[in-house]
């Protein structure tokens, strides 16, 4: 009769309480190493995008021939005399006016028809006129061009303020409505049906309702619409005069058929630049909260 001997084994015991074995990097550790990686992403896309920018601020300064030499960086010399040729021989404070007056008018022709607009068609579920402004937001306008140039051209509109806000509330109006109707949609209509109870009738829940809950929304939508309308080159170069030009047109000043005032260019081009920029550093807060302010609607 054969004895079964057992063999001892050779799995460590652990104690209650010790440490286990390590496996991989701990949830702290990745959470570093995801943090670095993200940060040096942040600061590639940053140069990337800064870079023009800030090339484009110093060129500015520079003498043209000083622009296009080889060493440029080596051979900085600073002057003024960009932005004095930008606005005294080029009459740029009359086409940045003209730029912010068509801007401005666009923004709150498009407001004073697409917020109500907007209301209506979230309030009411009005799912092909939805369908008309996503249609109206896809369609380039570049391919209404020519038809609009015909149609302004035969009733003497082409060179003026008419023909240019009409054109850019092409673009501008269907981007308010769209951002307006996902703000509205987010607002709860108990609200407004709170409002009715107590007196106010549709229009007057509207107007002292929601309206005032919905700021975030409407300043994201100024916003944007102003940025298009100021940054609009097609349009302007195409049914704008000598008396309706606007600054992306008037950069033209700069280009001839034998050369190009490099130093004049970059100095318009800053002054286009910055107002947009400053007007979305201050405004970036409500940029933001209006684009995502149906995000988590439901």
């Amino acid at each position: 009769m054969s004895t079964i001997v057992a063999e001892p084994s050779t799995r460590a015991v652990v104690a209650p309480g010790a440490p286990g074995p390590q496996r991989g990097l701990s949830r702290k550790s990745r959470r570093r190493a995801w943090g670095a990686v993200r940060g040096v992403l942040i600061a590639l896309v940053t140069v990337a995008f800064g870079f023009p920018l800030v090339w484009m601020l110093i060129a500015s300064f520079q003498p043209s021939i000083v622009i296009t030499s080889p060493d440029s960086i080596s051979k900085f010399q600073f002057t003024v005399e960009n932005f004095v040729n930008v606005f005294a021989k080029q009459q740029f404070a009359f086409f940045a006016w003209n730029s912010f007056f068509i801007a401005a008018s666009t923004t709150v022709l498009s407001l004073v028809i697409g917020v109500p607009a907007a209301y209506a068609i979230a309030r009411w579920s009005m799912n092909r006129s939805s369908f008309v402004v996503l249609i109206a937001r896809i369609v380039p306008g570049i391919s209404l061009l020519v038809p609009w140039y015909y149609i302004f051209a035969q009733i003497g509109l082409v060179d003026s303020y008419a023909a240019l806000i009409l054109t850019h509330m092409f673009v501008g109006l269907p981007l308010v409505v769209w951002i307006m109707m996902n703000t509205f949609e987010a607002l709860p209509a108990e609200l407004e049906e709170a409002g009715q109870i107590d007196g106010l009738s549709q229009i007057g829940a509207f107007v002292r309702v929601a309206v005032p809950l919905a700021a975030p929304g409407i300043a994201t939508a100024t916003v944007l619409s102003m940025i298009f309308s100021w940054n609009n080159f097609l349009f302007a170069l195409v049914l704008s005069g000598a008396t309706t030009k606007t600054l992306p047109a008037a950069i033209f000043n700069f280009i001839s058929y034998a050369s190009i005032d490099w130093g004049g260019l970059m100095a318009a081009a800053v002054v286009i630049t910055v107002p947009v920029m400053l007007i979305s550093l201050f405004m970036q807060r409500y940029i933001v909260s209006g684009l995502t302010g149906g995000a988590t609607k439901g």
